[in-house]
């Protein structure tokens, strides 16, 4: 059987942000993000995946790991728009989705994945965690995750038997682009963008989730800590809040920072119901304010499960190990 590429994309922003400054985020260097591709790259290759597209970041942080490995593999450089932003992560999915790797492994957090959603929305994903809010990525030694994808790529496993459709919000705004989560869409009650992180409980005025975890830390934890939703109930989690509320609610927003949450209304929301609203107003996606909503205009959001597949990492080594891959 041929063996397949693997796609490799790291964010040298994530794990960066004004977070580490106003709560206690960890800080993720990229010679870090570095190591965990090298460990990544040798699970991989030791388990028959040899063959690799990357994502030539502003920091040569693949490239750098690939180089060590020399004529152990098979690399193909997918050129960067140099932006140093999320245009970058946007642009290379949709280069990458051409050359079509069977997965991508994704350094950053949940940021990062959107972003890379956004280019190429149907992919297959492993997406490490190396940034501040990390519910999408999964956390694993970076060894165990390269020798999933090696094991994916050798043909070991079929994507049917390990990739897992996951949850995502589609947006529409009236007028303008469209726009997704993959775990949170936050509507604010602020008028511009400012900072992108959202650190003001106050400021929020209601919460769409595709998944609600009282073990995470950001928005999915506000809605966990009142009605868990974790990923494999079909249907998402709608917040309403103000300055005062039904339920009270005292939630980690971000590493390290509690706040008090006035919550008014807690719906569970079926798959394609419409959550319909007016600006003015800001949205936020994923941890981060991204677009500004002008008086009047509507926006529509809703909860499917339309969106990339995240592969098993625990059901790709189990079967693997049955077939004895490794022996």
């Amino acid at each position: 059987m041929t063996v397949q590429t693997i796609g490799i994309v790291a964010n040298p922003a994530s794990g960066k942000d004004v977070r580490r400054l106003v709560a206690r985020a960890s800080v993720f260097d990229n010679r870090e993000k570095c190591a965990i591709i090298r460990r990544a790259l040798s699970g991989a290759i030791n388990a028959g995946g040899y063959k690799f597209a990357f994502l030539d970041d502003s920091h040569n942080i693949a490239g750098g790991a690939l180089l060590e490995l020399g004529e152990d593999c098979d690399a193909e450089r997918v050129p960067s728009l140099g932006t140093s932003s999320v245009l970058d992560t946007i642009q290379g999915a949709r280069s990458l989705k051409e050359i079509n790797p069977i997965a991508t492994l994704i350094l950053g957090g949940d940021g990062t994945s959107r972003a890379f959603v956004k280019g190429w929305r149907d992919s297959v994903l492993l997406p490490l965690s190396t940034g501040t809010n990390n519910v999408f990525p999964r956390m694993s030694e970076a060894t165990v995750a390269g020798a999933a994808l090696g094991v994916l790529a050798a043909g070991g496993v079929s994507l049917e038997e390990v990739a897992v459709p996951v949850k995502i919000i589609d947006v529409e705004i009236e007028g303008e682009s469209p726009d997704l989560a993959l775990i949170d869409a936050v509507v604010t009650r602020d008028k511009f963008i400012g900072s992108r992180a959202l650190l003001d409980g106050d400021m929020i005025n209601r919460i769409l989730l595709t998944r609600a975890e009282p073990t995470a830390v950001g928005m999915t934890a506000v809605g966990g800590l009142i009605r868990p939703t974790p990923e494999d109930e079909d249907a998402g989690l709608h917040l309403t809040l103000g300055r005062t509320g039904k339920y009270q609610v005292h939630a980690p927003i971000a590493p390290g920072l509690y706040e008090t949450l006035n919550v008014h209304k807690v719906e569970v929301t079926p798959f394609d119901k419409v959550i319909e609203f007016k600006g003015p107003c800001v949205l936020a996606f994923d941890g981060e304010r991204e677009r500004e909503i002008q008086a009047g205009q509507t926006v529509r959001m809703r909860v499917s499960r339309t969106g990339p597949s995240v592969l098993d990492i625990d059901k790709t080594m189990h079967l693997a190990a049955s077939r004895k891959v490794f022996n």
